[in-house]
């Protein structure tokens, strides 16, 4: 008969010990300094990239560095799954097998939802979930909004030598900036969905893909979804009410734009602004609570926002009439 083994911390306990014992000290001796806090990227480049006649010049922000960076991380991890896949096992390990899992469980979703179009809307569905989970997650990695180039500034801070090459910005004496000028930190990596120009290009393609499938799907006779005179002239009063009803589907096809940029970047700049204030304020443990949090905060907002772009994608291949025999049925 085997003995039972007791619960022991094991050797990450010393780990865990000495990441307590540096996060004291460098509270202490290297007290973090108050973010600066804004909603617009910062560029990365003096110069322009390119400049175009009517909208103007393109800089590198740090969030479109942040954006790059999450397309490669998901086309290394989508080619990482395909090795292991023509590898021929049939239980598939590690990363792989937790992808297959949630790949079939989302695509059961879909197929349950837009039924025979699944093929089509899942490749846009699973595709956003990756690419807004990668960026909402790199947020948590440690460099990202805290290590990038010193800018002078009216009220910034003096600079500490770490080690040839590095330097940091500290707090002096009682936390109070230097009134005759110092330095603040441009972070050269910042949350992607931080910036709306990037959750608002997501909800365009959102948007659009959806009226793009609908038209596939139900031909020219999607568009009176959105300007319906069927019965305009046969019934004057509810043709006239069906004519505003679609009008309003109209409206709402813009709205859902608004809706999805807004939703995910005051979601996510939101988490960014807390986790920037209880690291300044209490640097030690309590930050850990908030970014755990922010781990599922990052990871519902993915969810959501591809599963409603599914869910409008299938809404989209369905005609009125269709609605109302499944509603008979």
């Amino acid at each position: 008969m085997e003995a039972k083994s007791k619960w022991r911390w094991g050797v990450n306990r010393w780990i865990l010990l000495a990441c307590i014992i540096l996060g004291i000290f460098g509270a202490k001796y290297f007290p973090p300094i108050q973010p600066h806090i804004q909603v617009a990227p910062e560029n990365l480049t003096s110069q322009p990239l390119f400049t175009l006649p009517v909208i103007g010049s393109f800089y590198l922000t740090n969030t479109m560095l942040a954006v790059f960076i999450a397309y490669i991380l998901v086309l290394l991890l989508g080619f990482k799954i395909k090795k292991d896949l023509e590898k021929g096992d049939l239980i598939p390990k590690g990363i792989t097998g937790a992808i297959e899992m949630l790949v079939e469980a989302l695509y059961n979703m879909t197929e349950s939802t837009a039924g025979k179009w699944a093929g089509t809307i899942f490749p846009y569905f699973m595709t956003i979930f990756l690419v807004v989970l990668t960026a909402n997650w790199m947020e948590l990695i440690p460099g990202v909004d805290s290590i990038g180039r010193l800018e002078e500034s009216a009220h910034g801070y003096p600079l500490l030598p770490l080690i040839p090459g590095a330097v940091a910005a500290i707090v002096k004496g009682t936390g109070d900036a230097v009134k005759e000028g110092g330095y603040m930190v441009t972070p050269y990596l910042r949350a992607a969905a931080t910036d709306l120009n990037f959750t608002a290009a997501l909800a365009l393609i959102s948007v659009t893909m959806t009226q793009v499938i609908g038209l596939r799907a139900q031909g020219i006779g999607y568009f009176s979804k959105f300007f319906n005179t069927r019965t305009l002239w046969t019934k004057p009063f509810f043709g006239a009410m069906d004519l505003l009803v679609s009008l309003l589907e109209l409206i709402s096809e813009f709205s859902k734009i608004l809706s999805f940029a807004f939703r995910l970047f005051g979601n996510v700049f939101a988490g960014s602004v807390l986790l920037f204030l209880v690291g300044a304020m209490v640097p030690v443990f309590a930050q850990s609570f908030i970014v755990l949090f922010e781990v599922f905060i990052g990871l519902i907002q993915a969810v959501v926002f591809g599963m409603l772009t599914m869910i409008f994608m299938a809404m989209a291949t369905k005609g009125h009439g269709e609605h109302e025999e499944e509603h008979a049925a």
